[in-house]
């Protein structure tokens, strides 16, 4: 454990460490095979116009899912290009800004217009600013986007009963997370919400954090949502590796997204199906930082969110 803390103690070990780990042979938890099919599927992505999010769309597009693309950006080109690589015309496209909190009720409020509920929820638009920027709403863009909004998201379609309780399969509720949010040594609960100036020196620092919230936040929802006794959500938290996305648009493109070994194991795979919880880092499972698993940092966490959220107009009743 110490050596693993050593590892991700800065934003430079953690980068090598992540690259290491990327060429190192990972115990796959399942492979995805072309003939995988997902006819029947509500799939909502967020930040799904590109990178990641993009390739995710066009992947469970053409295994049948019926997708539905949250993005801030290109619609509806976006949307009919996934549809083009996919040759799934079930691909539906709705703007959200995430960064927005009056944005993201919309974007629930059109879901629930549309009368759908999805199987699964991916969690994944990010940014990566070059300096700290106010929100609509007076906030820290970094910290709505990366982790309020999906705290938000989530809870609202938990809120409104807008996934899909009547399959077989439960629900799945995927957070795109980083092996970076071991870097952080302790919680800022006194600044949770406040914005801070911050300049580019500052950002990784932050993302890191962020992270560390998203991990935590993971853990206590599914605690939240699920007993002892029954498995009502599985809840996952993911860590891709290094990536080729345009998260950090002036970054290097070096690695491509590793998407034919991702998604497989959210739908059939009988090692995850029915858990409430798991973290996987290249598709390899492993243990989250122990301030992310630990109860009282979920409760605090969990009560500081919905708290700021009262404060700007947004009230959960379950």
């Amino acid at each position: 454990m110490a050596e693993q803390k050593q590892r991700y103690s800065n934003a430079f070990t953690a980068t090598i460490s992540g690259i290491v780990d990327l060429f190192r042979k990972q115990k796959n938890v399942v492979t995805l095979n072309d003939t995988d099919r997902l006819e029947g599927k509500n799939i909502l992505i967020t930040g799904a116009s590109s990178g990641l999010g993009f390739e995710a769309a066009v992947q469970l597009a053409k295994r049948g899912a019926h997708v539905w693309m949250a993005c801030r950006s290109g619609v509806p080109e976006k949307g009919e290009e996934v549809k083009k690589l996919s040759g799934n015309n079930q691909v539906d496209i709705m703007q959200v800004d995430l960064s927005d909190l009056d944005s993201i009720v919309a974007l629930v409020n059109k879901v629930k217009a549309a009368f759908v509920k999805f199987d699964v929820l991916v969690e994944n638009a990010g940014v990566v600013p070059s300096r700290s920027r106010k929100t609509k709403q007076g906030l820290e863009e970094m910290f709505v986007v990366n982790y309020l909004s999906k705290y938000m998201l989530a809870r609202l379609l938990l809120e409104n009963n807008l996934f899909n309780k009547t399959s077989e399969e439960i629900p799945r509720i995927i957070i795109v997370a980083s092996e970076s949010h071991r870097n952080p040594k302790t919680f800022d609960w006194d600044g949770f919400g406040k914005y801070k100036e911050y300049s580019m020196g500052k950002t990784v620092e932050h993302y890191g954090y962020y992270k560390l919230l998203l991990t935590t936040f993971a853990n206590e929802l599914t605690r939240k949502i699920n007993s002892k006794e029954h498995v009502n959500y599985s809840v996952f938290a993911l860590c891709p590796g290094p990536v080729n996305t345009n998260i950090a648009r002036e970054a290097p493109a070096i690695f491509k997204p590793l998407l034919k070994v991702v998604f497989k194991i959210f739908f059939r795979s009988p090692e995850v199906k029915g858990k409430a919880i798991d973290y996987l880092f290249l598709m390899g499972k492993k243990d989250m930082d122990a301030k992310a698993i630990d109860e009282v940092n979920g409760q605090k966490l969990w009560q500081l969110s919905e708290t700021l959220l009262q404060e700007h107009g947004i009230v959960f009743t379950r």
